[in-house]
């Protein structure tokens, strides 16, 4: 298997922990970073705003071991179907400006069952801090 088929395998395995008792719509996202592969799922919670996107979980997770750059990313919804629209797989809002703070506009996004696209494609104009 090549790196990227790793990544997006890591992101079906990711989503087989999800917890989703909610959406029933389970989520898993590898990302690659100095580190290697770190993987997340989404989470959810009764108190639906304090749930959390597999995106922003691997992310987290990744920065809470030191990583700083974040240079592929792939994600896998298991439980969409095909008549599923394709925005139904996509990261959010929140997830996107979360990559930006840590990936180029140049990094590839793997969808699973959608294909790849960038992270600026999905992101045009990030907020980013001023240096």
């Amino acid at each position: 298997m090549n790196e990227d088929a790793n990544l997006l395998e890591a992101a079906r395995q990711a989503a087989l922990v999800a917890y989703a008792p909610y959406s029933h719509f389970r989520v898993g996202a590898a990302i690659l970073c100095e580190f290697g592969i770190i993987t997340g799922c989404n989470v959810e919670n009764a108190s639906f705003g304090l749930s959390i996107c597999a995106e922003r979980a691997a992310v987290f997770a990744a920065v809470a071991r030191g990583a700083r750059r974040i240079t592929r990313v792939a994600l896998a919804c298991i439980d969409a179907t095909a008549d599923m629209p394709i925005a139904t797989r996509m990261p959010c809002g929140a997830c996107r400006q979360v990559l930006a703070e840590f990936a180029g506009p140049e990094t590839p996004i793997f969808v699973d069952t959608v294909g790849i696209m960038t992270l600026g494609a999905l992101l045009p104009e990030p907020f980013l801090k001023v240096t």
